[in-house]
């Protein structure tokens, strides 16, 4: 029989909706804050030629740049403020993250509860200044000496003046996202962070669209490959969307706890295990670390080997490591199995959730708390970390499996997908939260009034 909350909850509507006015407020807050994100992308960096930039950015493509323009919306190919874009902070976090699940102190700090989070919060806004400071710095160093070395002058006035400034508006730049996100987190709706990320995927999507029916009308592309391509897309969502929202759940059983009326009802829960605890990190771990040789070969060129001597290796290596070759997609989705199992074990540790359930008094039905408990917790979480694992393969390899064999550019892969999906449907969650809340507060203000009526 369906509960109260969940009747109120398939009642929602528009009508509820347009009552709702915090809701709306947070919503145009929101929208408001992406529009500024939006148009700091085409804010140029100081003492850099807009136009050059363009034809260097060509001769780069495939390495991991493209991942990271890709997430900024095309902010890094522009070279505009926010270059950078909020990779830092996601990099800082992931750091502080595994550090706080191996090191006792910060693991000791995790568990203060409000105050330890906001400590590790903090060091976390000191790793991204950091990694800002060295990014921004290596970025203006290459734009330099790789713009020399093809005869493009990227730079107008090259020298350690215009590294210093672009570092401090590169650094600006990038905390002003992690505050903008910050502010949509605490005044808007959803995530602000993952908010500015799904942003920057989607701008994207209309140039894709257009260069793909244009594709269409002009012959290039043929309409199979089109239809093929839009039931791709499609498919691979309502797949992400369901296993997104899979869960293994364990019940959980809590003893009678006795009272003046006699012996209350056992307590019963579940605990909820994700079918994809790791998330979207293990695509983007595999994609960096294989776009990575790519990336360093494209930028030395000649720095790294002057003779030419190694060249013939180089060549090879980039050449099996391309886009859509069997070489790369075996390690790709080798790489994000690994990082699916690694990141699940570093999130999700056994031991202390059973020894959590033993101090609360809960256990499972049939197995004994403690040690017992931690093996089958355990047990279960290798169970379906592999299905996990599974899955997040497919819907990162079939993307660049389409790409290699059509040529088309798709630039919403796997992980673009994957990201913007739980974005939204987290998104979509937290509207839903606050509507049923709304309506809440309607039926206890009318019972109130009820009650005073009488």
């Amino acid at each position: 029989m369906a509960s109260r909350a969940d009747n109120i909850a398939s009642s929602l509507s528009l009508a509820n909706f347009s009552k709702a006015t915090e809701l709306k407020n947070r919503i145009w807050f929101t929208i408001g804050a992406l529009i500024v994100f939006r148009f700091l992308s085409f804010v140029p960096l100081p003492g850099v030629n807009p136009l050059v930039l363009e034809q260097l950015y060509a001769q780069t493509q495939g390495g991991i740049l493209d991942l990271f323009n890709t997430f900024s919306g095309g902010s890094l190919e522009r070279m505009s403020l926010i270059a950078l874009g909020i990779m830092p902070y996601i990099t800082a976090s992931i750091v502080i993250q595994l550090a706080a699940s191996l090191h006792p102190a910060l693991a000791a700090m995790k568990k203060e509860g409000a105050s330890g989070r906001q400590k590790l919060n903090q060091y976390t806004r000191y790793g991204t200044v950091f990694l800002c400071a060295v990014q921004g710095w290596f970025l203006a160093s290459g734009l330099e000496a790789y713009g020399a070395s093809s005869g493009l002058q990227a730079v107008v006035f090259p020298g350690l003046t215009f590294r210093i400034t672009a570092v401090i508006s590169l650094l600006g730049g990038s905390m002003f996202l992690l505050w903008l996100g910050e502010q949509i987190t605490s005044r808007g709706i959803g995530n602000g962070v993952s908010l500015i990320i799904m942003a920057g995927i989607v701008a994207q999507f209309p140039s894709f669209g257009a260069n793909l029916f244009e594709g269409g009308r002009s012959g290039s592309i043929s309409p199979f490959v089109i239809v093929g391509f839009t039931v791709m897309i499609v498919g691979l969502i309502i797949f992400i969307s369901f296993m997104e929202r899979a869960q293994r759940q364990l019940l959980i059983q809590y003893p009678k706890r006795a009272s003046q009326r006699g012996m209350m009802q056992a307590d019963r829960s579940h605990l909820p295990l994700k079918l994809n605890t790791s998330g979207v990190i293990p695509p983007i771990f595999a994609s960096s670390l294989l776009l990575l040789p790519l990336t360093i070969s494209q930028f030395a060129g000649q720095a790294i080997d002057p003779e030419g001597t190694a060249g013939g290796v180089i060549n090879t290596l980039n050449f099996y490591l391309q886009h859509g070759q069997p070489l790369y997609l075996l390690l790709y989705a080798a790489g994000i199995i690994f990082f699916t199992f690694f990141y699940t074990a570093v999130v999700f540790n056994p031991e202390e959730t059973a020894e959590n359930l033993k101090k609360n008094g809960g256990f499972i039905p049939g197995i004994r708390p403690g040690k017992r408990t931690q093996d089958y917790l355990d047990y279960v979480l290798t169970r379906i970390t592999v299905i996990g694992a599974i899955y997040l393969t497919l819907v990162c390899v079939i993307p660049e499996y389409m790409i290699a064999q059509t040529g088309i550019p798709l630039f919403l892969g796997g992980t673009s997908l994957l990201i913007v999906v739980n974005v939204t449907v987290d998104t979509i969650s937290q509207i839903q939260s606050h509507l049923l809340a709304h309506q809440y507060g309607n039926l206890i203000k009318k019972a109130k009034l009820k009650g005073r009526l009488r």
